[in-house]
């Protein structure tokens, strides 16, 4: 059995845990929910012996502190899934900073126009948030929907890669007119 090396990065949005193997990122999501305040949940404290940041971590800190938007670009992955799903999963991948699709693009996209909520049964199941970046698809007409680590989260997010989006902080403090 390969071994997998687990990393978890704190950002603004809460702790980001990473897990890779063989030189694949193979799960990236973010760890425990926001408080209704909007702050970022407590991190616990590093251990005293840890180790240098691994390049993915730095390029998750690049992507939160440097606003590094190419910061995933070429990152070799590895999820878990149906042909579907990662069907799925390359065309949310192939999505630029910045711009959205919606669940219905994306079905007709992948061949299947009338798959939208199968489409967004994909997306929910991405293993590795961010780098296949599923908070960019929406609902029809724009709408805001479902995300698995919670709407505020992927408000930031979209904020956070908006053409001159000057935000800073928590996900309570950001401009993005989306509703």
């Amino acid at each position: 059995m390969d071994d997998v090396q687990v990393t978890t990065v704190a950002t603004v949005l809460g702790p980001v845990v990473l897990e890779e193997r063989d030189g694949a990122l193979v799960s990236l999501r973010f760890a425990g929910e926001l408080p209704e305040s909007g702050a970022p949940p407590a991190l616990p404290p590093p251990p005293l012996t840890a180790r240098p940041p691994s390049p993915m971590a730095l390029r998750v800190r690049a992507y939160f502190e440097q606003r590094d938007l190419s910061a995933f670009d070429g990152i070799r992955t590895a999820p878990h899934g149906t042909d579907f799903q990662r069907a799925v999963w390359a065309l949310v991948r192939a999505i630029p900073a910045g711009e959205t699709r919606s669940y219905g693009e994306l079905a007709r996209l992948v061949g299947k126009p009338g798959a939208s909520r199968a489409v967004g049964a994909a997306n929910g199941a991405n293993p590795i948030c961010l780098v296949i970046p599923c908070h960019r698809v929406i609902g029809a007409g724009g709408k805001l929907t479902g995300y698995a680590y919670g709407l505020a989260r992927k408000r930031w997010l979209l904020d956070h890669e908006r053409p001159h989006s000057v935000h800073k902080g928590g996900p309570g403090q950001h401009s993005l007119g989306v509703a």
